[in-house]
């Protein structure tokens, strides 16, 4: 077979290169927002609140009812647990208890310390909700409220909305996650970033509030999709997060999922897990975890493979159908589908 010479061979690489790359840039173009008017304005309850400590406590318990509404009932009495709000003097005397405490003090200091204020958290979700208008224009997006939980809850989300719990994002070397290990593991404080509070807002409300999971999706494909689905719409919201933000990997954990992701979409075949729907069997490939049991040497491997793998196989699919819009994979009812046509095969 006769070779072709040294310029064809370069001019026909150069082309190959050319075509991945703009394929690439259509893949990953930012769509143009600018035209979207929104603004996000993260509402510091956590100052609000604290201004109770002074008296007269029960106008300005009664003025942040009505600023709030329902994430004012919501807070004190499954959140704080400071009784109910009709009774007034049992909840007003909790109050004073915990506001003379030492480790509320010493909580709200620092939160004070690491979020003078919010302005990047506001720049960065201004743009996701933007997005999220472009692609869904009569989507009605929630208030975004700010709030110390005690450690209870990182995010909440309520009628009309979206609260974060400042103290659950003070940074993953903070002195308070040490003594908190049994309910928030290394592996999972790691998270506690200012950096992880657009992410996890937006997640947030994809998850509980816009793309919920239905009771049909029983198989490990049909919740790879689901996954994939909702990662795919965090890489479109926000385009210029890391995908360890997104997922909350460690960059070794990502790393590892490259290096491996032909072994990993292997096992799963292997093990006939894909249309496997017992949940015991499936929870350790979707849930929280150090790494995944049974892949890897010296537990170095990634978990919650069945989300990682389900963004590929989402990503995948939407670079063989550049048409399909964000709506209509998000809508999309059948996985085995989706995995048909993304031509996913690993190498």
């Amino acid at each position: 077979m006769k070779m072709p010479c040294k310029s064809k061979l370069k001019h026909f690489y150069l082309y190959i290169l050319g075509v991945a790359l703009l394929t690439a840039c259509k893949q990953n173009k930012k769509v143009d927002v600018s035209h979207i008017k929104l603004e996000v304005h993260v509402q510091r309850f956590d100052k609000e609140f604290d201004q109770l400590r002074t008296p007269p406590m029960h106008p300005k318990s009664v003025m942040l009812y009505q600023k709030y509404g329902s994430f004012y009932n919501d807070f004190m009495e499954r959140i704080l647990q400071a009784g109910k709000l009709t009774d007034t003097a049992t909840c007003y005397d909790n109050l004073r208890r915990v506001f003379a405490g030492k480790p509320y003090n010493d909580l709200k200091q620092e939160v004070d310390h690491v979020f003078p204020n919010l302005n990047k958290q506001e720049a960065e979700l201004t743009d996701a909700f933007k997005r999220i208008k472009y692609y869904y224009p009569q989507k009605q997006l929630p208030k975004v409220y700010a709030y110390v939980s005690g450690f209870q809850a990182q995010t909440s989300i309520g009628n009309g909305y979206f609260a974060v719990g400042l103290d659950l994002f003070l940074g993953a070397d903070s002195k308070f996650y040490p003594a908190l290990v049994n309910a928030y593991p290394r592996y999972i404080s790691h998270r506690f970033t200012p950096d992880n509070i657009a992410p996890r807002v937006v997640e947030g409300i994809a998850r509980e509030d816009m793309f919920p999971e239905q009771e049909r999706d029983k198989s490990l494909l049909a919740k790879m999709v689901h996954e994939g689905k909702i990662m795919y719409f965090l890489d479109q919201v926000l385009p210029d997060a890391p995908d360890t933000l997104k997922i909350g990997y460690t960059q070794k954990q990502l790393d590892w999922c490259q290096q491996f992701e032909k072994n990993i979409w292997g096992y799963f075949l292997e093990e006939n897990l894909l249309y496997e729907t017992d949940y015991q069997k499936l929870q350790k490939y979707l849930n929280e975890a150090p790494f995944t049991p049974g892949l890897g040497e010296n537990n170095e491997s990634a978990p919650r493979l069945g989300i990682w793998t389900g963004w590929q196989i989402v990503r995948a699919y939407m670079q063989k159908h550049p048409n399909v819009t964000l709506p209509q994979l998000m809508n999309s009812a059948d996985p085995q589908l989706i995995l048909n046509e993304s031509g996913y095969h690993p190498k």
